[in-house]
Parts: structure tokens; C-alpha cells; sequence
């Protein structure tokens, strides 16, 4: 299949270019100064000196000065007794005066003690209370809890770095998903934001400059549970960086990053990056396609969309003529260069001149850094022609519902376009390869398939599911393959009756090195082969029971019921037949 310019490269672990040269190392640990034993133990030695001083001359001068027992002789304490009542004495416990009763001189010293105890005790507990109160060592005692969080992940898991809007959203994507992951952010607050953030699950955060390899590796790079990194920080520098310590140092686990600069990007997939979303290149391409394509439009991005979303409305085609792009930033640039590339007119002007006039013009893209002068050039064009084609970009999410009230035809989000194309390819990587092929769907074509899947799967967007024929996941198939055959339709079949089909459809499969898209249900599955499908979480544990169970599987391929055990299956085959 030839795709289009401006569809994304397929998923491939070295991208378009050759993989780097590389010599193994392991992921860096972290320093040891960084510890928090060592840090108190660092500035608690001097009150612990006075506090252990104190108390040995204490011990010293009780065994030292002589008393008297019950009968008058002179009596002098064990080092065992003297520990023991300086214990209760300096714990202000008092126990009384033990084993005798305290002479003068005994009384007069332990009156020493008491207050020398109390000047060390008063030291120690205000350099422990300052060393609490320390940055660092509360920065030290995060780490520590964060690395342990870590190694309890037994689970596969992403490192997602960044936690602004992009990472927000990607974090809520994949808590609603069931996805394990650990975040890095660059400052306090963000982590903050993360620990106050309304999720399923209690996902470890860490503050550290994720350019550093040692952070990684604190996040959980080296561990073989981790699956992938998502850089969706907004500093290029930062995600370039993130780019080439997993390239060199986990090259067999997906990094995919954010870019705002082409020049960027072509550095990342250079170095090795799995995928690289420019969400301004990438809205251009998308608006194009919605212009062009609109039933393909419809369908990709229901499909790369968070389970649960609905459909988006049947548009058809848009005319041809003049774009008037409003933007401030390299945006304008970015989105002019994609409309052109389409063969359509545009002319960027910039919003600090006013609203921009769209007289003559099919369509608006409001894609300034505000938005508020965003929606306001949006509704002055609007005034001035309702028919024109508005699109408007967002960058907070708290004006969401005014843009949903506003209705444009066109909602430019990065964060949200971003985090779509980034979740899509890692944590289904193969249902990537049926994005791409969709991509290049002609509009009719995906038109069809779109009303196919809603048919089936209903109108919210479903869920990917990947299943490898083989023991492991499939016994019950494995074992029937060994005598005979199982059809592909046959797995999508509902087990309560055979008639129907549950809410899945099978979009991929893959059989060594060929790749069948949209496979038909009277393809034969054989041994190895990868089935990827679409469908309701509902649909694929249902699903499940056909592949684990014999009976199951007979019923769904025959049509004919057989006992469930073994057992039953044994007298089943003993009953003489009826004539």
C-alpha cells in the first residue's frame, strides 16, 4: 500500500533509518549522596555524639560514687544497674531509685545527669526536627519511596515524563485503560498535581531533570517490566535527550516523543525514536483529511480516540478556496505548509492586528496562544458569514466547554492529538499498522468499514485487543488445531448462540512476516498467528472462554454441544448411537 504524503511512518523499532551503532551499558543508578540514611546520618553525628557523651559519663560517674545497701556497708552499682537507671532517668519514666536508696553524693550527680540529658536530648531533637524540615532530605526520603514503589511494579509499565497537559491526559488515558505507569516531571507542583489527580490507581511520580540517564533509571528504565517511554515534556532539548538515553541504553523497548520543530524531529527519528508526533504537522495533516476525507476523517480518529467516545457527526467534503490562518507562533507556518501542500490557498495574519477579514475566504483557523482572542476571532467570523468553516485552537483544558458551546467546525487540541497518536502506537503497537492502513482508506471504502464497526461494536469507540494463537493464550485453539481447523469467524461468534456475533471485529492479522487487513471470517487460523481485533471490553472476555475452553470452541466451529469435562466427554463417546 502507497501512503499519502502527509500519513505518519509506520511503527518500526529503527523508524526509516538504520540503527545506531551502540555498545552495552547498563542503565545508570542512582548516586549514593543521594541516600537518606546517609544524609541523616551525615547531619545527625554530632547530637548523637552529645547524646551517646552524655550518657556514658552519666553510666561512668553512677558506678563510680559509692553508696550504701540496706544494711549500711558501702555499695557500688553494676555497669548493667547503672544503664539501667540512667535509661529510666534520661526517658523521664522513673521508675524509682533502684537497687538502693540513693545517697547525697549519688542524688547530687544523678541531678547533673538529669539536666545534661536534657541540654543533648534538646540538641538532637531540634537538628532532627531542622533535618526534616531540610529540602534535600525530604527530596531524599521521595526518591527512596519512589524507587520502592517502583520495584513493587511486577506489571508492564510506561515512563511517561512530563506531566503538563499532555501527560496529564496520557496519565488519565491509561489509568482508565488499566495501564500501569510512572511519571517524571520537571517541578513540585506538577507532582503535586498528580498525587491530587481523581485516578483508579496510585501512579509514583518523581521531580527530576529527566535529561539526566540516573533519573531514568530511577524511574524504572532498567527494569524489565517497563514496555516503553512516552517524552511529552514541552522542551524539544528535553524530549531529544529522553530520545537518546533509551535509544543507547534500552534499545529493545519503544520511546516515543512529542516535537514542536521539524528540525527536531528529524534528530529523534534519526536517533532512533519509535514515532515522533509534531501535534501542529500532525493537525494540518488531520484538517486535511477532514476536508478531503471526511468519512476517513470520522473513522481514525474514533478509532485512536479514549474508549467511550462517540462518533463524531457525518460531515461531507469542503470546497476548495482561500484559508485565512490567525496565529502567532510557528503554528501559522506550520498549518499554512500543510494546506499548500493540498493544493490549498492560504494567508497568514497575525491576531495582535485585530479580527482578521474573512470575507471571500472558506475557512478560519483561529490558532493563536490565547484563547480567548482565539474564540473571539471565531465569533466575529462567524457574524460576518455563518456558512465559513471555523477552526479554533485550544490550550487549556478549563475552555473546554465553551468551545463545545461555541461548536466550531474544527477543535485543534495538542495535548489531546498528541497523547491519541502516542497511546495508539504503544500500548497496542500492532494496531498502529491498521491506523496507517486506514489512513490511506479511500473515503468510500472507510465509509463502509465505519458502518460496519459501529453495526457491531455500537457508536462509542471501542477497545484494541491483541491475542497470539499459541499455548500461552490460546490452549483450547492450539489443542483443536492439532486435528483439525479453526476458522476466524468462528472466535467472534457468541458462545450462547452460535448465530451471533459478539461486539468485536477482527481488523488485523498477522502471520509471519504478511500482514492481512480486515481478514474475512472464513480465514483459517493457524499456529503463531497475531489477531488483532476492535470491540468492547465485554465482547473480548467473552471471546476469552473460546479460546481456553474445548467445549466452547466445538460449539462455535460445529455447532454441536459436547460435555464440558473430561469425564462427560468419556461417556458421551461410550453412548452407543441412536439410530
Amino acid at each position: 500500500m502507497t501512503l499519502p504524503a502527509s500519513a505518519p511512518e509506520p511503527t518500526h523499532p529503527a523508524g526509516p533509518y538504520r540503527t545506531l551503532r551502540r555498545r552495552f551499558v547498563r542503565v545508570p543508578a542512582p548516586e549514593p549522596s543521594t541516600d537518606a540514611v546517609f544524609l541523616a546520618l551525615r547531619r545527625m553525628r554530632a547530637p548523637l555524639i552529645v547524646v551517646v557523651a552524655v550518657f556514658t559519663v552519666s553510666v561512668a560517674g553512677m558506678t563510680a560514687i559509692p553508696g550504701l545497701d540496706s544494711d549500711g556497708n558501702p555499695y557500688r552499682m553494676t555497669v548493667f544497674d547503672a544503664i539501667y537507671f540512667m535509661s529510666y532517668t534520661a526517658t523521664t519514666i522513673g521508675f524509682g531509685e533502684t537497687p538502693y536508696e540513693l545517697t547525697r553524693p549519688q542524688r547530687l550527680w544523678v541531678t547533673v545527669c538529669i539536666f545534661a540529658s536534657v541540654v543533648a536530648w534538646a540538641y538532637a531533637l531540634g537538628a532532627l526536627l531542622a533535618l526534616l524540615r531540610e529540602p534535600s532530605f525530604r527530596e531524599a526520603l521521595d526518591r527512596q519511596a519512589f524507587v520502592r514503589r517502583v520495584k513493587r511494579l511486577h506489571r508492564p509499565f510506561l515512563i511517561l515524563v512530563g506531566y503538563g497537559q499532555m501527560g496529564r491526559a496520557a496519565a488519565e488515558t491509561l489509568d482508565a485503560l488499566g495501564r500501569s505507569c510512572v511519571v517524571v516531571a520537571a517541578d513540585q507542583e506538577s507532582i503535586d498535581a498528580l498525587a491530587g489527580a481523581q485516578l483508579a490507581s496510585d501512579i509514583p511520580g518523581l521531580v527530576g531533570d529527566a535529561r539526566d540517564p540516573a533519573v531514568l533509571g530511577l524511574a524504572g528504565l532498567g527494569s524489565k517490566h517497563c514496555i516503553g517511554v512516552l517524552a511529552l515534556t514541552d522542551d524539544d532539548a528535553v524530549n531529544l535527550s529522553i530520545v537518546m538515553a533509551v535509544t543507547l541504553l534500552r534499545h529493545d523497548i519503544p520511546v516515543i516523543s512529542r516535537a514542536n520543530q521539524r528540525d527536531t524531529a528529524k534528530a529523534m527519528r534519526e536517533f532512533g525514536a519509535q514515532a515522533v508526533v509534531n501535534p501542529f504537522e500532525r493537525y494540518g495533516n488531520y484538517l486535511v483529511m477532514r476536508l478531503r476525507r471526511p468519512s476517513t476523517y470520522r473513522l481514525l480518529t474514533w478509532l485512536i480516540s479514549a474508549p467511550g467516545t462517540a462518533v463524531a457527526p457525518d460531515t461531507e467534503e469542503h470546497e476548495d478556496g482561500l484559508w485565512v490562518i490567525a496565529a502567532d507562533d510557528h503554528f501559522g507556518p506550520e498549518i499554512a505548509q500543510d494546506l499548500e501542500d493540498a493544493g490549498l490557498s492560504t494567508t497568514v495574519v497575525w491576531p495582535a492586528d485585530g479580527a482578521p477579514d474573512v470575507s471571500g475566504a472558506v475557512g478560519l483557523i483561529a490558532g493563536g496562544a490565547d484563547d480567548a482572542t482565539n474564540l473571539a476571532m471565531a465569533g466575529h467570523a462567524r457574524l460576518v458569514d455563518p456558512e465559513v468553516f471555523l477552526s479554533v485552537r485550544q490550550r487549556s483544558r478549563r475552555n473546554e466547554p465553551l468551545l463545545r458551546a461555541f461548536a466550531p467546525d474544527s477543535v485543534f487540541v495538542p495535548a489531546q492529538l498528541t497523547v491519541q497518536e502516542a497511546l495508539a502506537r504503544v500500548v497496542t503497537p500492532d494496531f498502529w499498522r491498521f491506523v496507517v492502513h486506514v489512513w490511506g482508506m479511500p473515503d468510500a471504502e472507510a465509509e463502509a468499514l465505519l458502518d460496519r464497526l459501529i453495526a457491531t461494536v455500537g457508536r462509542q469507540s471501542p477497545d484494541s485487543h491483541r491475542v497470539v494463537v499459541g499455548e500461552r493464550e490460546t490452549p483450547a485453539i492450539q489443542r483443536r488445531l492439532h486435528g483439525g481447523r479453526v476458522l476466524l469467524g468462528d472466535l467472534f461468534r457468541d458462545p450462547d448462540d452460535r448465530d451471533r456475533q459478539v461486539a468485536a471485529v477482527p481488523v488485523l492479522l498477522i502471520r509471519g512476516s504478511e500482514t492481512f487487513y480486515l481478514p474475512g471470517d472464513d480465514t483459517p487460523v493457524q499456529l503463531g498467528d497475531v489477531v488483532l481485533s476492535v470491540g468492547t471490553g465485554q465482547a473480548f472476555a467473552i471471546m476469552a472462554d473460546a479460546q481456553h475452553y474445548d467445549h466452547v470452541l466445538e460449539y462455535l466451529a460445529t455447532g454441536e454441544f459436547v460435555p464440558a469435562t473430561a469425564v462427560g466427554r468419556l461417556l458421551r463417546r461410550a453412548a452407543p448411537k441412536r439410530a
